[in-house]
């Protein structure tokens, strides 16, 4: 959510920054309501004040004089009331229009969607095969890596049975992640996969995208959903808490299975593992002061390339643009494998920076020791790293004139093989 206070002094500013994401802003009815709520909030304070007056002062009076009094007191308390209800309504609108705004991005964002995203560096090179080389499909079908017919039979469209080797070359990069995350100094977690309103609200996800979701069926007046992604759940993990301002950055992952609807149905080179109603998942969070989140920016992005140096797949970085960015983000850098097969570039992670966006909508603040003073953290996420295009990726980028498959040499004590073979 964006700052109210930044909206009534700067419009124009705002606006010009929304502009990079949307086709048209109007911020006049939140102006407007603001300003209702504020001429309510001081007409409402004036005739507490009244009130309270009078009733310290209604016994001080002869009787004869009481009655008038009392008769006052007694209006002005149902005016009171009607201030009151009327404020409650402006505030749910004004609450609704604001949680509809994305966030802005950050003033070096470019404007416009993915014409306009930016190559920042390449990594390693894409591979040549002097064979005829298989795409993933095929590869797993070979190999008995990943059983799709059954998948879909359990399922429906968009999943898939892991199967032996391939199963281990699954938990292998999972295992990978833990344990490169645990050096780094972050925080273990395995949150629920069920998950409450409030977390897709705090994420900025809700109530615009509330249908991307599985909704969880039975569950009452109570809205449940399967996580989309562990940010989901990671967010709140804060949410309605002052922290201390040594106890940051706070810093955590968690392995998850991810769910999406994912809305329209796949293209023809989308088949296998590229797109999925299920995949696995480990997710970066930071909490940080406003000044250390651009480092902390820069360091989730290196772990993620550092994590792909060690598998040894070509990669690049690539610079959002602001309609590319997610609503609740400022600023996003996407690490793209090359997937061989498909010609074309795959995202498998996205490192985000959503300022106090989230924050705001999560009452997620600390308590400043200079000033004693309680400001809204900033919040990071990054995928490190989302498996279901990795696996793609290595089974095309390492491929062999014999049909096997290398297994990268960071993995192999997971494995327990050096190749993928029939």
């Amino acid at each position: 959510m964006l700052d109210i206070n930044l909206i009534r002094t700067e419009p124009e500013k705002v606006r010009a920054a929304l502009l990079k994401k949307l086709d048209s802003v109007d911020l006049g009815p939140i102006l407007e309501l603001d300003r209702r709520r504020r001429e309510l909030l001081t007409e409402g304070d004036a005739l507490k004040m009244k009130k309270n007056a009078a009733s310290a002062g209604v016994k001080r009076l002869p009787k004869e004089e009481q009655q008038a009094v009392f008769a006052e007191m007694k209006e002005i308390a149902a005016r009171i009331k009607g201030l009151d209800a009327e404020l409650a309504s402006v505030e749910e609108r004004l609450n609704s229009l604001m949680a509809e705004l994305p966030n802005m991005p950050a003033d070096d964002v470019a404007a416009g969607g993915k014409e306009n995203n930016a190559v920042l560096r390449e990594w390693g090179g894409k591979p040549e095969f002097g064979f005829a080389a298989k795409g993933h499909l095929e590869l797993s079908r070979d190999l008995g890596l990943v059983d799709y017919e059954r998948g879909a039979k359990l399922g429906g469209a968009g999943f898939w049975v892991y199967r032996d080797l391939g199963a281990r070359l699954e938990w292998a990069l999972i295992n990978l992640f833990v344990e490169t995350h645990l050096a780094a100094g972050y925080s273990f977690t395995l949150p629920p996969h069920i998950l409450n309103y409030e977390c897709g609200y705090t994420a900025g996800q809700f109530p615009k995208f509330k249908d991307d979701v599985f909704h969880i069926a039975g569950a009452g007046e109570k809205v449940q959903f399967l996580l989309p992604t562990a940010e989901t759940a990671l967010i709140s993990l804060h949410r309605d808490e002052v922290l201390k301002e040594d106890e940051l950055p706070k810093k955590y992952f968690a392995y998850t299975p991810c769910y999406r609807r994912e809305a329209g149905g796949y293209g023809a080179n989308e088949r296998g593992m590229i797109r999925g109603h299920q995949f696995n998942k480990v997710e970066l969070i930071q909490f940080t002061r406003p000044e250390d989140s651009p480092a902390a920016f820069d360091s989730m992005v290196e772990a993620v390339e550092g994590v792909m140096r060690k598998l040894g797949l070509h990669y690049r970085l690539v610079k959002l643009a602001a309609r590319d960015c997610s609503a609740s983000m400022a600023r996003t850098c996407d690490i793209e494998v090359w997937i061989p097969s498909m010609n074309a570039y795959k995202e498998v992670s996205s490192v985000s920076n959503a300022h106090d966006y989230q924050a705001r909508r999560g009452s997620m603040r600390f308590k400043r020791a200079a000033t004693g003073k309680n400001e809204f953290v900033h919040t990071l996420n990054g995928s490190c790293l989302a498996t279901s295009r990795l696996f793609p990726a290595i089974l095309e980028q390492l491929q062999q004139a014999d049909g096997s498959v290398l297994v990268p040499e960071v993995l192999r004590k997971y494995t327990g093989t050096d190749r993928l073979s029939i």
